[in-house]
């Protein structure tokens, strides 16, 4: 059954409903089960447990072989350009403090494929008491859905020792933030080339990546995006 990010996420909320239920992380080996209340392994878990169901509810899919490259699933096996699919997963006590993508990366991947920019993002949050998760709300956003300006940059990024690392994500869920998400992809990527000439290490390569962006994501998709 060929379907998209977005059915998906209607089938496992809407009809699967999937938040609230509870699930036990055990390990045996031997003739020996312990209880595992680390949370260091939940999100793989989950990743495995969301393969396992999509095989179940015969969803078409193909899975990334690379578990370090984008994105984790194709849900459109045909069109690589289409139904990217990426998971993420988050400890609803502390927060949202998952990395949305490597920094130069992601700005490097836009070049040649910047379709990527639509892909979709399947976000669990859940809470652990022992051994025991609960799957406390499920979110199917785009990445400019996620990513919010900051104090420092124009958009969200992990940066330490002046070098920076990751795309990170705002508080999308919490009416209380200080900085709400973008919009729109052009918000997003607007504030991705703003950034970029901010941040001194791609300051002077930065004269005209975002136009060689907008042209690349043009070729592959047929619209002509309007950024400023």
């Amino acid at each position: 059954m060929k379907i998209t990010g977005e059915q998906l996420y209607k089938k496992l909320v809407d009809e699967y409903k999937i938040i609230g239920e509870k699930g036990v992380i055990n390990f045996s080996l031997k003739n020996l089960t312990i209880s595992v209340e680390t949370k260091d392994t939940v999100g793989n878990l989950l990743q495995e447990w969301l393969k396992a169901w999509m095989m179940v509810e015969k969803v078409e899919f193909e899975e990334n072989t690379n578990s370090q490259t984008f994105p984790d699933f194709h849900l459109d096996k045909e069109n690589k350009k289409k139904g990217l699919l990426e998971v993420k997963t988050f400890d609803w006590d502390r927060g949202p403090g998952f990395d949305l993508a490597n920094f130069d990366s992601y700005c490097n991947s836009l070049l040649e494929s910047a379709y990527r920019v639509d892909s979709d993002y399947l976000i669990f949050a859940y809470q652990m008491k022992g051994s025991q998760i609960t799957i406390k709300n499920v979110w199917f956003k785009k990445i400019w859905e996620l990513s919010c300006p900051s104090g420092t940059y124009p958009i969200k990024v992990q940066e330490k020792k002046q070098v920076i690392y990751n795309l990170r994500p705002g508080v999308w869920y919490s009416a209380r933030s200080r900085f709400k998400p973008f919009k729109t992809k052009e918000e997003f990527l607007s504030a991705l080339n703003e950034t970029r000439y901010q941040y001194p290490q791609t300051r002077h390569s930065n004269g005209h990546w975002l136009k060689n962006v907008l042209k690349n994501y043009e070729a592959h998709t047929g619209v002509s995006l309007i950024v400023k």
